[in-house]
């Protein structure tokens, strides 16, 4: 956690060079008119891609499957929307690559990874049937100086 205001300070300082890059090479009133357009185009693509996404999570949900695509996919979308509304254009195009539904499986690949890393992380299982180990405190009458790992094997 202690690295996320760096990486907001280097987000912010990468984005001031993309714009005062479009600057130079545009003018600053095209630059101004592709941050409108950018954002009314992030909220097109919020409602868009939003609406799309919810109906898919409502008919996983009925037909009684886990929706864990349809939520990572709302996920995306909502925060890919949210980048295209705010002014910058490195965070325009990571957020048309949440947004696009051609782009939007190579995100969720990257989203998955983080979220299961974290999960075992965490100590709990990714998968149903994987195995979950619990760390308990050292047992009474053993000094060895090691730590004892029990473990038991969790079948879903």
């Amino acid at each position: 956690m202690a690295w996320i205001p760096l990486a907001l300070v280097l987000w912010l300082i990468v984005e001031i060079a993309a714009v005062v890059g479009v600057v130079q090479l545009v003018g600053v009133w095209w630059t101004l008119l592709a941050f409108v357009l950018l954002s009314a185009l992030g909220v097109w693509f919020l409602r868009r891609e939003g609406r799309r996404t919810w109906v898919a999570l409502r008919e996983a949900l009925r037909s009684g499957q886990m929706p864990s695509r349809e939520i990572a996919d709302a996920a995306l979308v909502f925060v890919g929307g949210l980048l295209l509304t705010l002014p910058g254009f490195v965070s325009d195009v990571v957020g048309l690559v949440f947004v696009l539904p051609f782009t939007r499986p190579v995100a969720r690949i990257g989203l998955e990874a983080v979220v299961a890393r974290r999960l075992l992380a965490a100590g709990l299982p990714v998968a149903p049937g994987e195995a979950r180990v619990r760390r308990s405190p050292r047992r009474e009458g053993r000094d060895d100086g090691g730590e004892v790992v029990e473990g038991e094997i969790v079948d879903d």
